[in-house]
């Protein structure tokens, strides 16, 4: 029977190539663009369960907020971890990890010199907390002592081609490092991901003892096993209350009330995030790695449903419109004494043919698309040819997508009563059903949804490059590691000012782009604590490095007062704020001449001393510019005249690129000829920061444009099946006088309504989706009712020059080929 069930199906295949092209076509792109975002979803699920310990491992949040302060921090002080481990015997150990930028690293044998940047300091615990495999050396003794490094496969085959690099010396800026431990290469699906690993010793921040200032050590625990994460987590009051308070209490004098400072509304709260929950639902400062979100894998994988549902529908309509076709064989069947469970199995086996095929087509095109979609979502993902798993997966996934899309054509072909087919009563079945319109109209609803969204995306991007920053992004090439000149770093800046290209430069490590330097601390309006400031009245500033020239090289507007000036002597006690920072302070548009201050020194014990003050006064307001991704409001900003000496930025004359490049090559190499130059320009590093929205629009732009092709294959061949059923009505119209446009509106006609409907059921959809998105966005472009019918309108046009080419085929077609037999 099942030979027989084959040879039928393989005997339908070819008969009938033009619509098995169609359904193989179509479910093998909606299978290859699932299995793509399966691949993704699984790849996002997966990150950082592969520690030994992930279940046990947490890592501390800090949330403070307190006057016009609110920052919910991925770190923690220096001397938190130490804290909790004397309080709380469920925690076993604990590891604090601080990615500063990387030194320049040079191999004794030939002292050539490479620039590393993936290096971070690390408690010796490390390998404790974290199971990476250790390939050589002591895992238990490494980092014990301040010139001990720990790297990666990949840096021991780097810079140790010739053998085990245990015992060996790496120079980080001159100073001598031995190598005790090369660990296995971090896999991809994880947060934490470098290539060298230094002492946290070598830290003189992480021996400090305050935990009301200093955060900056990303902090993980390893707790004991059996230990409950929450309720561990509700102890954590008592820490604040018993460390963190007194030490508040100490700059805001004898009267501060900690009970009063939380009833204010103020708060000061640790918390604890799960290592396996960090990459998906953790997006706060400071986090080692740029996370991914669990809305994206939700949305890709709620994308890759829709396309493949899309696509069993093409095979559903099909089948049921070509009824007419099956309807004698089923009556015949039936009459000779087939049962109807006889008929659903040749039906079905039918499906699971076309399904293999597609299956095996799907599988090639996934793996030509997907390095493409690696690179469109930076991501690693491969087919997993050798697990086993996966040839389960993928055998239980074909049947069931094969069963579930041949399951209704079955039941509906198997259902023909074989008197009304043999009298003829269904042979204009076929050119109707609710069924069939409800399934066009799902397809191209999904289409004009994500056509829709799309071009939402567009939109946030276009308005994103197209506000206004506060400053001046082009032409302006930012030279990286400037402090490698050292002492020579002004007299470099100087060589180049006299290339008659330049028309400014600055030498700052602060620029407003994700990836540079920052820092921030907390000032009052003039006075002590004690002269009637409180808590609450601090604002903590971000609070920048700059020269002379640095608001007119970025070219920045100062809405009142004026910039630091070499004139000034006074300039080293001044400061300039932005907008929000007046508004924050209070003194609206009486800024100028007004004094802040900030505690500077220490008490013996290391806590900040409120009677050691220095004062600033306000010399000028910046206008507010964007400095962070627009999803952030801009925070209150302080420029003070300091040296920092990260970056060196020069704005250059348009034209005169390749010039500029080739100076500072040039330039660079005469100062220091023993270190590579790093350099990029501001629009690209601005760029960078909405790279994810970037990809985002991209992959929905694919995925739209796969979705409207899988509903135009199915469109197309249902069109072309309809005129093929009416070929003698049309041929009838055209002798009784019907024009082409006639015949071409009478076939488009039935589609297009299905299509407005699509349209019209899209669009509530769509908005909430969008609207949600962008809320997100702290700064956000506004989604009128045209982009809307933007999306419906290109949607329609494709689907009417599909059906329109089926139309006018058979429009133009001569009538007495099709009426010569009747």
């Amino acid at each position: 029977m099942l030979k027989n069930y084959l040879t039928i199906g393989f005997r339908n295949l070819r008969k009938h190539r033009f619509y098995s092209f169609i359904n193989i076509a179509g479910l093998a792109i909606g299978l290859a663009a699932c299995l793509i975002m399966v691949l993704f979803v699984m790849s996002e699920l997966s990150y950082d369960r592969h520690f030994k310990n992930a279940e046990r491992i947490q890592r501390v949040n800090c949330e403070i907020k307190f006057g016009s302060t609110n920052a919910k921090l991925a770190t923690v002080s220096a001397a938190l971890p130490e804290r909790l481990s004397e309080n709380f015997p469920e925690i076993e150990s604990s590891v604090r990890i601080v990615r500063r930028w990387g030194p320049v690293l040079v191999n004794r044998n030939d002292g050539e010199r490479f620039k590393e940047t993936e290096m971070v300091w690390a408690d010796s615990s490390f390998f404790k907390v974290f199971s990476i495999p250790v390939l050589h050396g002591d895992a238990n003794r490494a980092l014990a002592e301040p010139n001990q490094i720990a790297i990666s496969r990949k840096m021991a085959e780097k810079y140790f081609p010739e053998g085990n690099a245990v015992g060996q010396s790496l120079f980080l800026d001159d100073e001598n490092y031995q190598v005790t431990v090369v660990f296995e290469n971090f896999p991809v699906n994880t947060h934490v991901h470098f290539e060298a690993i230094l002492p946290m010793a070598n830290l003189e921040e992480s021996r400090s003892s305050i935990l009301i200032g200093g955060a900056g050590f990303n902090t993980y625990l390893l707790l004991k096993e059996g230990t409950d994460a929450k309720k561990l987590e509700t102890k954590f009051p008592e820490i604040v209350k018993k460390y963190v308070a007194p030490q508040l209490a100490g700059i805001a004098g004898s009267d501060f009330s900690f009970e009063k400072f939380l009833k204010d509304g103020n708060t000061w709260t640790y918390s604890l995030t799960p290592l396996t929950d960090i990459h998906l639902h953790s997006n706060l400062t400071d986090e080692l790695e740029p996370s991914g979100s669990i809305t994206y894998v939700y949305l890709f994988s709620g994308i890759a449903l829709l396309i493949l549902v899309a696509a069993c529908i093409n095979f559903m309509n099909l089948s049921t419109a070509r009824s007419a076709n099956r309807a004698k064989e089923v009556g015949m069947r039936k009459v000779m004494g087939s049962l109807r469970p006889h008929l659903v199995r040749q039906f079905m086996m039918e499906s699971l043919l076309l399904m293999l095929f597609s299956v095996a087509i799907a599988l090639v095109l996934a793996q030509l698309f997907i390095p493409v979609f690696n690179d469109l979502a930076l991501k690693k993902i491969s087919i997993p040819f050798y697990d086993p798993a996966f040839y389960a997966i993928l055998f239980l996934s074909t049947l069931v997508v094969g069963v579930s899309a041949g399951l209704y054509p079955s039941f509906f072909l198997s259902a023909f009563k074989p008197v009304d087919v043999l009298k003829g009563k269904l042979s204009q079945g076929a050119r109707s059903g609710a069924i069939r319109s409800v399934l066009v109209v799902f397809q191209f609803l999904v289409s004009i949804f994500l056509i829709t969204a799309t071009i939402a995306i567009n939109r946030q991007l276009t308005f994103i490059h197209q506000k206004k920053l506060g400053f001046e992004k082009e032409q302006v090439i930012v030279v990286k590691e400037a402090y490698l000149l050292g002492n020579r770093i002004r007299a470099f800046k100087e060589e180049m000012m006299n290339n008659s290209f330049i028309k400014s430069g600055s030498i700052s490590g602060y620029l407003p782009v994700t990836g540079t330097w920052r820092g921030g601390d907390t000032f009052w309006k003039e006075g002590t604590v004690s002269s009637g400031n409180k808590v609450d009245d601090m604002l903590h500033l971000e609070v920048w490095n700059i020269d002379h020239d640095y608001l007119r090289t970025l070219q920045m507007e100062i809405k009142e007062g004026r910039g630091f000036s070499s004139e000034f002597a006074s300039d080293s006690i001044s400061i300039i704020l932005n907008e929000e920072a007046v508004k924050k302070f209070g003194f609206g548009k009486n800024a100028l001449g007004q004094r802040i201050s900030r505690i500077t020194g220490r008490k013996p014990d290391g806590t900040p001393d409120p009677t050691q003050l220095t004062t600033w006064t306000i010399i000028g307001v910046v206008k507010d510019f964007h400095f962070s991704p627009m999803k952030t409001m801009i925070k209150p900003l302080a420029f003070q005249l300091r040296q920092s000496t990260g970056n060196i930025i020069f704005r250059f004359q348009g034209q005169n690129t390749a010039a500029v490049i080739e100076a500072v090559q040039q330039t660079w190499s005469k100062f220091v000829p023993d270190q590579p130059l790093l350099y990029s320009f501001l629009d690209q590093d601005f760029e960078k920061m909405y790279e994810s929205e970037t990809r985002l629009a991209t992959v929905f732009g694919l995925f739209a444009g796969l979705a409207i092709m899988i509903a135009c294959l199915g469109l197309f061949a249902l069109t072309a099946f309809m005129t093929e059923q009416r070929t003698r009505e049309i041929g009838i119209r055209k002798v009784l006088g019907a024009s082409v446009t006639n015949i071409v509106v009478l076939i488009s006609r039935e589609f297009s309504k299905l299509i407005l409907i699509s349209f019209i059921i899209s669009i509530p959809f769509a908005w909430y989706a969008i609207s949600r998105w962008l809320e997100s966005y702290s700064y956000k472009t506004e989604i009128g009712w045209m982009v809307y019918a933007v999306s419906g309108i290109i949607a329609a046009i494709i689907a009417l020059f599909t059906i329109g080419y089926q139309s006018i085929k058979a429009a133009i077609a001569n009538p007495v080929n099709s009426l010569k037999n009747e």
